[in-house]
C-alpha cells in the first residue's frame, strides 16, 4: 500500500521504495537467467560434456531459495491490488497478466524451446518429425513441458485464492497483516518467526514426497514440485499479509529495524548454506546408497533448506530495501523489460546451449555465451514487443 503523499520527501520515498521492490524482483529473474545458462554445464546434469563443479554451487544456492522468494515477492502488492480494483477486475488483469503468457509461453514458446532437444536425439535420417510434427506431437502425445512458465499457472492459482479469501473472510487477511505489522520492531523475532514458519510448511512435505517428485495432473503442462507445494502458497500469502497493511511504514520499511540488519540475515545465510553444502558432500562420500539417504540425512537436508531459503528471502528484501539508494546499473535498465525477460528467456538458452554443444570450449566459456547471448536477444525481443500497446500492458 505505497500511495503518494502531500510530502515532497515521503512521496519521493514511496517511489523508491516502489523501485527498491522492483529491483528486488529483477535480481531474481537475473538469477534465474544465470540459473539456466549453467545448469547445462553441471556434473550433476545430462547436458553438455563440458562440466565445471562452481556451476554446481551456483544452481544449488540459486535452486534452494530464489523461487520460494519470488512468491513472497509477487504477493506484496496483491492486497492494495484487490482494494483498489475489487476481487473481479483484480483477477481479470492477472488473467491477462498471467493466464496469457502462460498459455503463450505453453503453445509457441517452449514447443519452440524444446526443438533443439528433439534434434540432439534424433539425428537427420532417424525420423521425419519436422517442427510441425514435433509441436503436434508434443501437444498430443507429449511430453507436454512448460518450462519456466510453471511459475506463471502456479502464481495465477495462488491470485485466486488469495482473491477469494480476501472476498469471503476480509478480516483473516486484515488480521495476518497486522499480526505480521506488529513485528516491525522486532527484527529478531520476525527472522526467527519465518525461519520457523518455513520449516514447518516445507520439512514434512519434503520427508514424504523428497525433491524429485513433481506435481503434473493428467499430463497436461501444469507442473509443481510436489514437496515445494506448501512452501511457496505459504511465501506468497506472507508477501500478502506484509502488503495487507503498510509496506512503507510495516516490517519492509526502508529504514525500518528489519531491514537495517541485511548484512546480519546475509551472514546467517551463508552458514546456512555452509551447512547445504556439508550434508551434499556427506551424502557423497559417507551414505551408502546414494539413491536412498537415511531419515536423519534427509531430515537435516530438509531443515537446512528451509532456513536457508528463509534468511535468503530476508536478505534479498531489506538488501534491496537498504540499498535503494546506489546505482545498480544492469537492475535498472532491466527493470522495465524483466518479466518479458523471463518469458522468453528460454528459447535462447535452449538454442545457444545447442549452438555450442559440440565445441570443445570450457563449461565456463560456453556457459558465458549462453547467458550473455540470451540476456542480449531476449532483452532485445521485449524492447521491441513491449512497442505493441497490447503486449505492453501485459509485459
Amino acid at each position: 500500500m505505497l500511495r503518494k503523499t502531500n510530502e515532497n520527501n515521503q512521496g519521493t520515498r514511496a517511489k523508491a521504495r516502489i523501485v527498491a521492490l522492483d529491483r528486488a524482483r529483477t535480481f531474481i529473474i537475473l538469477l534465474v537467467l544465470i540459473h539456466h545458462s549453467v545448469v547445462n554445464y553441471t556434473h550433476f546434469g545430462t547436458g553438455d560434456k563440458m562440466r565445471w563443479l562452481g556451476f554446481d554451487l551456483v544452481v544449488l544456492f540459486n535452486d534452494s531459495f530464489f523461487m520460494a522468494c519470488m512468491f513472497l515477492i509477487s504477493g506484496l502488492f496483491v492486497h492494495g491490488s484487490l482494494t483498489r480494483r475489487g476481487a473481479a477486475n483484480f483477477l481479470g488483469n492477472r488473467a491477462w497478466r498471467l493466464g496469457v503468457p502462460f498459455l503463450i509461453s505453453i503453445f509457441v514458446l517452449m514447443p519452440v524451446a524444446y526443438y533443439p532437444t528433439f534434434l540432439r536425439y534424433h539425428l537427420p535420417g532417424t525420423t521425419d518429425f519436422n517442427f510441425s510434427h514435433f509441436w503436434w506431437h508434443t501437444l498430443t502425445v507429449g511430453p507436454w513441458p512448460s518450462g519456466p512458465a510453471w511459475f506463471l499457472w502456479v502464481l495465477l492459482a495462488l491470485d485466486f485464492v488469495a482473491a477469494a479469501v480476501w472476498s469471503v473472510a476480509p478480516r483473516v487477511v486484515a488480521a495476518l497483516g497486522w499480526a505480521i505489522f506488529a513485528l516491525r520492531n522486532r527484527p529478531v523475532t520476525a527472522f526467527i518467526s519465518f525461519l520457523i514458519f518455513s520449516v514447518v510448511v516445507y520439512l514434512p512435505m519434503h520427508l514424504i514426497f523428497g525433491d524429485t517428485s513433481w506435481l503434473e495432473p493428467g499430463g497436461y503442462p501444469l507442473p509443481i514440485q510436489t514437496s515445494r507445494i506448501l512452501l511457496y502458497a505459504g511465501y506468497f500469502l506472507t508477501g500478502v499479509g506484509i502488503g495487507a497493511v503498510s509496506l512503507k511504514a510495516g516490517i519492509l520499511a526502508d529504514n525500518g529495524e528489519v531491514v537495517k540488519r541485511w548484512p546480519t540475515w546475509l551472514a546467517i545465510s551463508l552458514l546456512f548454506y555452509g551447512a547445504i553444502l556439508l550434508l551434499v558432500y556427506a551424502h557423497h562420500n559417507s551414505v551408502v546408497d546414494f539413491t536412498a539417504p537415511p531419515l536423519s540425512w534427509r531430515a537435516a537436508y530438509g531443515l537446512v533448506f528451509a532456513l536457508f531459503s528463509a534468511a535468503m528471502t530476508f536478505t534479498v528484501l531489506a538488501g534491496s530495501l537498504r540499498l535503494s539508494e546506489s546505482k545498480i546499473g544492469l537492475l535498472e535498465a532491466m527493470r522495465p523489460s524483466a518479466y518479458g525477460i523471463f518469458l522468453v528467456h528460454y528459447i535462447f538458452i535452449i538454442w545457444l546451449q545447442y549452438a555450442v554443444y559440440d565445441y570443445s570450449w570450457p563449461a565456463a566459456v560456453k556457459a558465458a555465451v549462453v547467458f550473455a547471448g540470451t540476456l542480449s536477444l531476449s532483452w532485445g525481443l521485449t524492447v521491441m514487443l513491449r512497442k505493441i500497446p497490447a503486449v505492453a500492458r501485459m509485459i
